[in-house]
């Protein structure tokens, strides 16, 4: 155990985290999106995972250290529901109010259709699939930085 890091933030994830750089893209998955496939093709090409929780548990310990990037509209997004692009399922709520939380502020998610969140999701730097058996559990977030300290 370490100090002020939540434990559900394994070695493998607390690596992947620290390796990413400025721009690179995290996918936080539900157990039903085709994660082993899409993380082999991902920059860290192995699935990560954090197992037995929901994806905004999973979140909210990743954004404990992860910092969104400031620079782009999209550095979270989640998958749209099919035909229903609009609708936000509890799912997604639980996580958006997780990001604000993280943020101190009202932070969007930005809408990503079905396929071009796959697609996305394949060019990010590693995928993490939770326990979150809930439909529409998949969300993309992009790193930025973190600043230097004051003097």
């Amino acid at each position: 155990m370490l100090k002020n890091i939540s434990p559900l933030l394994n070695a493998d994830v607390l690596h992947a985290l620290r390796a990413m750089g400025h721009g690179d893209d995290l996918i936080i998955a539900d157990t039903n999106f085709p994660s082993d496939s899409i993380a082999r093709q991902t920059r860290l090409g192995k699935l990560l995972r954090i197992d037995n929780v929901t994806a905004a548990e999973a979140v909210t310990a990743v954004l404990s250290l992860y910092p969104l990037d400031t620079f782009v509209d999209d550095s979270a997004a989640r998958m749209e529901i099919v035909d229903k692009p609009n609708e936000i399922p509890p799912v997604q709520q639980e996580v958006q109010k997780a990001i604000d939380k993280a943020e101190g502020k009202s932070w969007p998610m930005m809408p990503v259709e079905r396929y071009a969140f796959y697609e996305r999701a394949k060019q990010a730097y590693c995928v993490i699939q939770t326990g979150e058996r809930r439909f529409y559990g998949c969300f993309a977030f992009r790193k930025g930085v973190v600043p230097p300290d004051a003097e």
